[in-house]
């Protein structure tokens, strides 16, 4: 239903006209076998037809979606259906562009910082595009864009979400508003940044388990120790790891809602300070001492979860708390905690279902193509990269997006998600579920760039990518002889 000019490109700058002939403009990308290097990625255009089809001289090569076109309008096989063959194993691998309107991603962030408080709505461009979700143990989660965002509101709304989406999903840097909350700036595989503050470390553990993974090495320096964490703060007087090694009391008094001994919850609001709280000056969260155990010269150390915030005191003849220098004696357990945080990343994981339109094809019976994903007997991948399967009905995966090579994803104007998907299983397995037999073309041919007979479009060029590190062989086979 686009009328494109001789010579232009369409509205959302995925196919020309190009003498009359429809032409997709991304190029086809194939996967070698080997390491990903940005590098030695290689662009060649079909359209010299000259090429021999050899990409890497006899070594393993997949075809992946990414620039292979779509099935729309859905009654026709996918755009290539490629046999191969693994290990001695048959193999057919059908490969399709999705479009997808429900879809959306799922951003971790690694802080300790309150970015917005749970179900409190994420902006971009001052349009609501999700909603913070439940946080994890030491990042906070995103629920961007799904259905609702895209198509179920204003039109502004959904552009907005789709243009925000396909930023993350293809690994540029995007910045978002949380309602009452924080600013950010989120880009997949780097350090979020929050309200301009650059992301160094994600958090060692909460407040009690930082005291109970050093307690040992605290022991004999300080006479008392509170790691300071807007979820469970931790006393060593008088967690259990204290009292296993004979840690004495100090008598110290710390406000908030005791859980078990030494942990306590709510000890300040979520915030940006010390250990995720609102915590400017940690001393906020301490009663008076019990003079019965307390004694002038005590010594107390207070430390964040993540060892950016660490203060030092020695209480006076009245019993209150004065601030000196941290002691060279300490100072190697304080780095210790920076040194067993991981890097704050920002992850984004691309969230789709793979309904009954995309699924015809692959077969003529979509339902067969469901449970045969289910049953393990057919891989889903996602530009190549994999993707985990949730169980239940339906075709619902998830996939890293820096798994992928780039530019993996692109758009329609519904406004909706163009996205990779890869349905890879053994060749005697395709026949079983009723797959398109007939348009199975070999991988030599589709190495060619030529689609098969039902696409009614040519393909621009073709790129080489590797895999990304560590990532499987995505034509490595399932089922029965697999598992």
């Amino acid at each position: 239903m686009c009328y494109i000019a001789e010579g232009r490109a369409g509205a959302c700058d995925r196919y020309a006209n190009e003498d009359g002939q429809l032409v997709r403009l991304d190029p086809l990308t194939i996967l070698e076998n080997r390491a990903r290097a940005g590098s030695e990625e290689r662009l060649v255009p079909f359209l010299e037809r000259d090429w021999d089809g050899d990409v890497i001289g006899g070594g393993q090569q997949f075809v992946t979606a990414i620039g292979a076109g779509t099935t729309y309008p859905d009654y026709k096989p996918a755009p290539f259906i490629v046999a191969s063959e693994y290990e001695g194993a048959d193999m057919v691998t059908v490969v399709t562009e999705g479009i997808f309107s429900y879809c959306g991603a799922k951003v971790k962030i690694d802080t300790d910082r309150h970015l917005g408080s749970e179900c409190a709505a994420v902006r971009a461009e001052g349009e609501v595009i999700g909603h913070v979700t439940t946080s994890e143990y030491g990042s906070q989660m995103l629920s961007l864009g799904g259905v609702n965002h895209l198509t179920g509101g204003s039109k502004k709304e959904g552009r907005v979400t789709c243009a925000t989406l396909l930023a993350l999903c293809n690994g540029e840097a995007v910045d978002l508003t949380i309602d009452n909350g924080a600013e950010l700036t989120v880009q997949a595989g780097h350090a979020p940044v929050v309200n301009g503050q650059t992301e160094e470390r994600m958090r060692v553990g909460c407040g009690s388990a930082t005291v109970g993974m050093f307690a040992a090495q605290w022991q004999g320096l300080v006479d008392e120790v509170v790691v300071v964490d807007d979820h469970i703060t931790g006393v060593m007087s008088e967690h259990q790891a204290g009292k296993v090694i004979g840690w004495e009391a100090t008598g110290i008094k710390l406000l908030g809602r005791r859980s078990t001994p030494g942990r306590y919850f709510q000890v300040a609001e979520p915030g940006t300070g010390w250990g995720g709280t609102d915590l400017t000056d940690p001393l906020a969260i301490l009663g008076p001492w019990n003079p019965k155990v307390a004694r002038p010269g005590l010594s107390l150390l207070m430390v964040s979860t993540t060892g950016e915030h660490a203060a030092y005191y020695e209480l006076d003849e009245d019993l209150r708390p004065v601030e000196t220098e941290i002691p060279a004696r300490l100072l190697p357990s304080t780095r210790r905690i920076a040194e067993n945080c991981e890097p704050a990343r920002a992850s984004v994981l691309f969230m789709a279902g793979a309904g009954g339109s995309l699924r015809a094809g692959v077969t003529q019976n979509p339902v067969g193509l469901t449970r045969s994903v289910q049953a393990a007997l057919t891989r889903v991948t996602v530009g190549g990269a994999p993707a985990y399967i949730w169980p239940g009905g339906g075709i619902t995966f998830m996939a890293d997006v820096t798994q992928m090579p780039k530019n993996a994803f692109g758009y329609v104007p519904t406004p909706a998600l163009v996205a990779p998907i890869e349905f890879t299983l053994r060749r005697d397995d395709y026949a079983a579920l009723g797959g398109h037999m007939d348009h199975v073309v070999p991988l030599s041919e589709a190495l060619k760039g030529v689609p098969g007979r039902q696409s009614d479009h040519i393909l621009s060029g073709r790129r080489v990518a590797g895999t990304a590190a560590g990532a499987p062989w995505p034509v490595t086979p399932l089922g029965k002889d697999a598992r």
